[in-house]
């Protein structure tokens, strides 16, 4: 293996240093946990659906016979329930489906990091991140004082004068870009001399261009080891926010939530009107320089002394002061929505001239004689019986009956519904109304059917009526456990 590869950008100080967050006692990791939550992030037919996709889709790029074998065992062993349509989610807009691109599958995976490796994008980029990332981190801990002070300088004049950010960049290629750049065309003699050499003349030596570094150098092997470590930096730093951010805002505890939304938008009102008057040069210097000073082992050591000793005290009746005070003046205690829902009971006569009618269904829509269903010619939709109508979806009862609607001609005049007979004594049935013929009505009592004569034309009942039922319902408490996604 070679030790290194020339022109190569690559961090060949020590590692990336590992960011650790401590934990609580109650964090340990639990293996069966983690496999739960990885088997319930993916629905199985999607992830099936992905592969079949990829599988198909990449077929000419010259996968290994052992590589197609393992794509068809992963198809065979995903179950093809659709778990989506069966718990009737909104769709996924991540999915095959609606973008044109390839579906998940491992052996397009491994055929795609070769490819990015191969092609030596890891080195002449995220090389370059990690040397820069490493210098960084140097500057800020002090491991060189006058390269952090001047840090600190450069940073005091862009606080004092912001308009000197528009320099930084134009700064930053003079001197690390092309002054590099030319001092490796006009390299110093061999020999070693106190005395400074001239940069004049012709060049020198041919220009340095960024090569990548093999695949078997040590400088790959750093590179991958940086890479492996800012991945677990970024997931101990989102871990960590979440941590800090999440429980005062996701409402899961609804006062403290609500103190904190109060406070900040009593903040912006604030902000909104009087930024303009604030000293925004001097925070900025303030935190500039306050960071800065964090980074020095002794100025971290002083802050978590003194936070020992003069903070930790107050911090539990601080607490408490909020807790108490939360508890006291936010009131939360709000009964939940309540709402009126209805229910079309509809029956049907039995005969053109019967005066009997049979229970036909529960229907949530009244099926007048203009409705669009009686229009296009759809029978009704419902159920049949009483004790099969739910609550809608997200509510649940709130009391314990359905109570017939006594103000029968009150939602026939909401719907301006037409065509109709309002019963407002008695069971407030509303009846469609026909126009026939008194000729027909007479002849159809005879035997055949005789030809039309016309007459005067008469009112009469329809074949469907129907009366509304109410009842109550509220908001449904969700119950989600603790390892809900969310």
């Amino acid at each position: 293996m070679d030790e290194y590869t020339a022109d190569a950008f690559v961090n060949r100080d020590e590692p990336v240093p590992v960011i650790a967050v401590p934990r609580t006692e109650n964090s340990s990791p639990d293996p069966d946990s983690k496999r739960s939550k990885l088997k319930s992030s993916i629905p199985s037919s999607k992830l099936k659906e992905k592969l079949q996709h990829g599988a198909s889709s990449r077929s000419e790029t010259g996968f290994s016979l052992q590589d197609r074998l393992l794509t068809k065992l992963l198809q065979q062993i995903i179950p093809s329930e659709n778990i989506e349509e069966a718990l009737d989610l909104p769709p996924d807009k991540r999915s095959s489906k609606y973008i044109n691109r390839p579906g998940f599958s491992l052996p397009l995976m491994t055929n795609n990091f070769r490819k990015f490796n191969a092609r030596r994008v890891i080195q002449d980029q995220i090389g370059v991140v990690f040397v820069f990332q490493t210098r960084l981190l140097r500057l800020l801990s002090w491991r060189t004082p006058s390269h952090t002070l001047s840090l600190l300088a450069v940073s005091t004049f862009v606080c004092l004068n912001p308009y000197l950010l528009a320099v930084l960049p134009i700064a930053s290629i003079l001197l690390f870009v092309m002054v590099p750049a030319y001092l490796a065309r006009h390299p110093p003699p061999p020999t070693i001399s106190q005395h400074p050499y001239s940069i004049n003349g012709p060049p020198l030596a041919p220009p340095r261009t960024i090569r990548p570094a093999s695949e078997m150098s040590k400088d790959f092997f750093r590179n991958m080891r940086d890479l492996q470590n800012c991945m677990e930096d970024f997931s101990t730093i989102h871990d960590a926010i979440l941590k800090l951010i999440t429980p005062p805002t996701n409402f899961s505890n609804e006062p403290l939530s609500s103190t904190v939304f109060i406070c900040l938008f009593l903040l912006a009102c604030v902000l909104f009107i009087g930024s303009h008057l604030l000293p925004w040069r001097f925070f900025s210097l303030v935190i500039c320089w306050s960071v800065i000073a964090l980074g020095h082992p002794s100025v971290q050591r002083m802050v978590l002394d003194s936070r020992e000793q003069h903070l930790r005290p107050y911090e539990r009746n601080a607490q408490t002061w909020l807790d108490n005070w939360v508890a006291h003046d936010i009131v939360l205690n709000t009964p939940p929505e309540t709402r009126e829902v209805e229910v079309f009971e509809l029956q049907r006569r039995k005969g053109v001239l019967s005066a009997e009618w049979e229970s036909w269904m529960f229907s949530p829509n009244p099926y007048d004689p203009l409705s669009s269903q009686r229009i296009l010619g759809e029978r009704p939709k419902g159920t049949r019986f009483f004790e099969d109508v739910v609550a809608p979806r997200g509510w649940e009862w709130g009391d314990k009956k359905w109570v017939l609607d006594l103000g029968s001609k009150e939602w026939v005049e909401e719907r301006m519904v037409q065509s109709v007979e309002v019963e407002v004594e008695g069971e407030r049935w509303v009846s469609d109304l026909v126009l026939e013929d008194t000729d027909i009505l007479r002849r159809r009592k005879q035997e055949g059917k005789p030809e039309h004569v016309e007459g005067s034309l008469e009112r009469r009942i329809g074949e469907w009526r129907r009366r509304r039922w109410i009842r109550m319902v509220k908001r449904k408490v969700v119950e989600r456990g603790p390892d809900a996604a969310g």
